[in-house]
């Protein structure tokens, strides 16, 4: 099994991939082969054929995907394919139309703290065996979409109110999956989130 993992490497504003693609490399090794790039043009129909998997941890910029690389997208997730997306990853959110495919918009983050992260499903194929685990990150703040169904599989307590912190759903006959944690690069060392990485990136490519 192959994934295509998608980060920055230049122009970063906040995220940079380095390092952080190893932490992915590293948590898939034995079960999936890990390909990273910052090239948005592997966002192509002839590209796209060679994987089951890709992982968004793509840097927020002013500049949205092109129609082409969307579509390209789209058709992927739509026609079978896994989407894995990680913290920044939702950046994709800058084109609508990815905004629709990802189940929710980010909006905004108060400051880095400790955020309990808790499991409202437990018997999900993603989480189940997974502890709730405490991690030190960006306490991501979210509008979901509406009139789509999603099913929220972590969530966290934040300024009095129970906060989305990764959810999961089916587009077409492709899946989904969106994770809130990965701020930096000490969020990839707590084995509870390594293990999430993991069982999440084999259900969204229906190996789980």
């Amino acid at each position: 099994m192959k994934a295509l993992a998608l980060g920055s490497y230049s122009n970063v504003k906040y995220h940079p991939f380095k390092d952080v693609d190893r932490e992915f490399e590293d948590i898939f090794r034995g079960e999936v082969e890990v390909h990273c790039t910052e090239d948005l043009d592997s966002l192509n129909p002839e590209t796209l054929a060679g994987y089951e998997l890709i992982i968004s941890y793509t840097e927020f910029s002013d500049q949205p995907l092109s129609p082409q690389q969307t579509a390209a997208l789209i058709s992927f997730v739509a026609g079978g394919g896994g989407l894995l997306v990680v913290h920044n990853g939702i950046s994709m959110q800058r084109t609508q139309e990815l905004g629709t495919v990802l189940g929710g918009y980010f909006t905004h983050h108060p400051e880095y703290t400790t955020l309990q992260i808790e499991f409202p499903q437990p018997d999900h194929p993603i989480v189940q065996g997974i502890e709730a685990f405490a991690i030190d990150d960006e306490p991501y703040y979210f509008e979901m979409q509406p009139h789509f169904k999603t099913t929220v599989l972590a969530q966290y307590l934040h300024e009095g109110a129970t906060r989305e912190a990764a959810w999961c759903h089916g587009f077409g006959q492709g899946r989904v999956v969106y994770l809130m944690p990965g701020h930096h690069l000490p969020s990839f060392s707590v084995e509870p989130f390594r293990q999430l990485i993991l069982r999440s990136g084999l259900w969204a490519a229906a190996r789980l």
